[in-house]
């Protein structure tokens, strides 16, 4: 069974069940991110990944929107920035984003009942 590294993303075949990274070099290059918090403790999982793949594309064409409107009269470059935007709600209503902040949303709810527990505990 072949499985994703969180770190590199390559797919690897794990040496023992859970395995979750390739190697050794990118389990503790992982941890030192996730201990400086520069990486997420809990990498994203498919649907996360592809919301990020997107946003990093919005991002993308918009400076590339930026550079083209650049001079341009103030019609025409609204007009090219409008359509632009109009592409982008596409991914702003995107299943997969309400599917991502859903699984958020469990989580934090999750977390909060742990918490409450422990103060009961003490």
């Amino acid at each position: 069974m072949t499985v994703q590294c969180q770190k590199c993303g390559k797919d690897y075949e794990p040496k023992r069940r859970g395995g979750k990274f390739c190697s050794v070099s990118c389990r503790v290059v992982q941890h030192q991110l996730v201990k400086k918090g520069q990486a997420w403790p809990n990498p994203p999982n498919g649907d996360e990944r592809y919301l990020a793949d997107k946003l990093v594309a919005v991002g993308r064409s918009a400076t590339e929107a930026l550079a083209q409107v650049e001079g341009l009269p103030a019609g025409e470059a609204f007009g090219r920035l409008r359509a632009l935007v109009q592409g982008w709600a596409g991914v702003a209503n995107n299943s997969i984003i309400e599917k991502v902040q859903y699984n958020e949303q469990q989580e934090m709810n999750a977390q909060a009942t742990r918490m409450k527990r422990i103060q009961k505990s003490k």
